[in-house]
């Protein structure tokens, strides 16, 4: 296994990923994945798992104003973390944060965060094996205002 920073020749394996973390939303993860190769500048730090020759995984660092229970500003965050099903359990999902947390810690950062939705007990218990503290669960709540 090998963890390396995303080339433009990966962007077809990071959008069928994004797809499977993020469905329903293809066309937008196309335009987003086009974008970021053709900036001139990027916050955004995309790593990949490559396993026997193919991409298997990825992981996309962001930098946030505020994070909850973060004492820093501006905080390293996970924004997206996603192993391929048939490749879960083998530590790469773990070597990708780690990467990440390398990363991050190179670049003077002290802490780093992430979220998962509260119904997703696998990337809850990923986060909870790797030390992440939970510091809030959060319901949201909309309403047309349509319907009035």
């Amino acid at each position: 296994m090998l963890i390396r920073r995303i080339t433009e020749r990966d962007r077809p394996d990071w959008l069928r990923m994004r797809d499977a973390l993020w469905p329903n939303s293809l066309s937008d993860h196309d335009e987003e994945t086009r974008a970021y190769f053709a900036a001139e500048t990027q916050t955004l730090v995309v790593f990949v798992a490559e396993d026997e020759g193919r991409v298997v995984g990825f992981l996309e660092l962001d930098f946030r104003k505020y994070a909850p229970g973060c004492r820093s500003s501006p905080v390293p965050f996970i924004e997206g973390w996603y192993v391929e099903a048939g490749k879960r359990g083998q530590g790469i999902g773990r070597a990708l944060v780690h990467a990440a947390e390398a990363y991050a810690h190179g670049e003077g950062y002290r802490e780093i965060a992430s979220d998962a939705e509260v119904g997703n007990t696998g990337s809850i218990a990923a986060h909870r094996a790797l030390g992440f503290d939970e510091i809030e669960r959060v319901v949201c709540f909309r309403r047309s205002l349509d319907d009035s």
